[in-house]
């Protein structure tokens, strides 16, 4: 019998196509498909499937889903990412292995960044 293999990770969203361009442009992931109700995109071999929220109630003040991403130029990933609607949630952190911030994202879903030092 085969092993299970991961397929994606889901989130819900009151708007999927904003959300689709969000992550398309804000951090480059490939949209394999997208319709107003289903959006799959694509970074690497990872999968993130986007479904519109069946209710009102998909906005929250607390932390919904928190997605982490390496990335190259932290400074230029949070401007772009905040002229998309993005929000930092709190300063950008100069770690000794690192720059670190986490930012909030459209409804409600958080990103965490990361470059490596």
């Amino acid at each position: 019998m085969a092993a299970a293999s991961f397929r994606w990770i889901l989130q819900l969203h009151k708007d999927v196509p904003r959300a689709a361009r969000f992550y398309s442009e804000g951090l480059d992931f490939t949209v394999n498909i997208c319709t107003l109700r289903w959006a799959e995109l694509q970074s690497g071999p990872l999968k993130l499937a986007l479904m519109q929220s069946p209710s009102d109630h998909v906005t929250q003040k607390g932390y919904s889903s928190l997605l982490s991403f390496t990335v190259t130029d932290i400074n230029s990933t949070v401007t772009k990412l905040m002229a998309l609607g993005a929000e930092l949630d709190g300063p950008i952190k100069y770690e000794i292995h690192g720059k670190v911030a986490a930012m909030r994202c459209v409804d409600g879903h958080v990103l965490g960044l990361y470059e490596p030092a």
